[in-house]
């Protein structure tokens, strides 16, 4: 059972730094569409090429072990991300955010397209960790620049419309994905050539940050609280690594749920992980309109994944199934900007890469591990539908735990951030 959470510690002051960045016009316009264009490459990364993964099983068909390693060129993206997602951070705190992302953004191109000449099978996977690598750096860089720009509400609103980016990109990449795999499934990986535009736009128009002055705290306070917050970050990356699981559950196992329902055509299937993807983009937009501090927040938000999980284990029909997966849906739109919004206040500038990149960790480690998960709770309990109610009652314990530590340290508090806006 999690813990109370510890409170966010002030943020170092730096007295030399600029004023806040401008929050309109084009300038502005264009720092977080490329921010959030950054943060929808790693997705770009885990999506693409899911479509043409058969076309790939059977031109490598003649090689030992293939039915196993095709489905690695999916998946050990996310893996990588996981294990070197905290050794990016420490980077990008030692070299700068701007400089390492617009390096990785350029290398994601030059692994993104290397199996368009590789013809070796254990040589596209080798690429393709490679793309996990550019992947931990982008999305690191990505999420800790939003950090420093913004703070407050604003932060808030950016985070959780990075959430939103990110559920209807892989939407969008599927279907791009599909598209272009239909002549040929080399095809798609051309795709991964659009982060050749981005990484000079990015080194133009991002401005290198600095720290700000975000509290009272004087500067000789500032240096005795140095130390890395393993602390106050360690809960949060708990119950992030948990709430992946459940962030992943209805757009990895949405079409296996149906089939057990009997629902064989794909359309359907399309249109009801549509409509759940929608929900999140819905929950990620309710997040950010609270103006709600999100450490109080998320007992009620895990009980409302556990409501929608436990309405899909119950649904004895597809249109039943959906609702659930709305439901649930609309809690894990609000549950990630909440988690990674929580993540960021306990972090100062000095430290934001570093925490950013163990936070990240966190979450594809639980997005690796879910579909493991559920697997072994569908031996378990004889059904994938049962795996999921076991999950949605994991998570009913877990809002249960975070609303009673809450209660016991005085930490329910519904008033808006208490930060001032950038």
């Amino acid at each position: 059972m999690p813990g109370p959470l510890p409170p966010p510690r002030p943020a170092v002051v730096d007295a030399t730094a600029p004023s806040a960045l401008a929050v309109s016009g084009p300038a502005h316009l264009l720092r977080v569409t490329l921010l959030m264009a950054g943060s929808c490459l790693p997705i770009l990364g885990a999506v693409l090429i899911a479509p043409v993964l058969p076309k790939m099983q059977d031109h490598f068909a003649s090689v030992p072990g293939a039915k196993a390693l095709v489905p690695l060129a999916l998946t050990v993206p996310a893996l990588a991300l996981a294990l070197l997602a905290p050794f990016a951070g420490v980077i990008v705190d030692r070299v700068g955010r701007k400089r390492l992302l617009v390096v990785a953004t350029v290398l994601y191109a030059l692994f993104g397209t290397a199996p368009l000449w590789l013809d070796s099978l254990g040589g596209i996977i080798a690429s393709r960790a490679l793309v996990g690598v550019a992947e931990a750096a982008i999305m690191t860089c990505c999420t800790t620049l939003i950090g420093d720009y913004y703070s407050g509400h604003r932060r808030v609103k950016y985070l959780a419309l990075q959430t939103m980016c990110a559920s209807a990109s892989a939407t969008v990449f599927f279907v791009i994905g599909g598209a272009a795999g239909s002549a040929g499934w080399r095809v798609p990986f051309w795709v991964y050539a659009v982060s050749l535009a981005l990484a000079p736009l990015m080194a133009f128009a991002l401005p290198n940050p600095a720290a700000r002055a975000d509290s009272e705290e004087t500067p000789a306070e500032a240096e005795a609280r140095r130390s890395f917050p393993w602390r106050q970050l360690g809960g949060i990356c708990a119950l992030t690594f948990f709430g992946a699981m459940v962030f992943y559950t209805v757009p990895v196992e949405m079409s296996y749920l149906l089939d057990d329902l009997g629902v064989k055509n794909t359309g359907v299937i399309g249109l009801a992980t549509a409509i759940a993807s929608a929900a999140t983009v819905g929950g990620a937009v309710t997040f950010a309109r609270l103006k709600r501090s999100p450490d109080p927040m998320l007992p009620a938000v895990f009980a409302v994944c556990a409501v929608g999980f436990g309405v899909m284990f119950l649904a004895g029909n597809a249109p039943l199934l959906v609702i659930g997966a709305v439901v649930n849906c609309v809690g894990t739109g609000m549950l990630l900007p909440a988690l990674l919004t929580s993540a960021m206040s306990r972090l100062a500038f000095e430290d934001r890469g570093r925490g950013t990149g163990l936070w990240t960790a966190a979450f594809f480690g639980g997005e690796f591990i879910c579909p493991l998960v559920l697997l072994a709770g569908e031996s378990a309990v004889g059904s994938l539908a049962g795996a999921v109610g076991v999950l949605g009652l994991a998570a009913a314990l877990v809002a249960a735990g975070l609303w009673a530590a809450g209660r016991r340290v005085g930490a329910v508090d519904p008033r808006p951030l208490p930060e001032q806006l950038a």
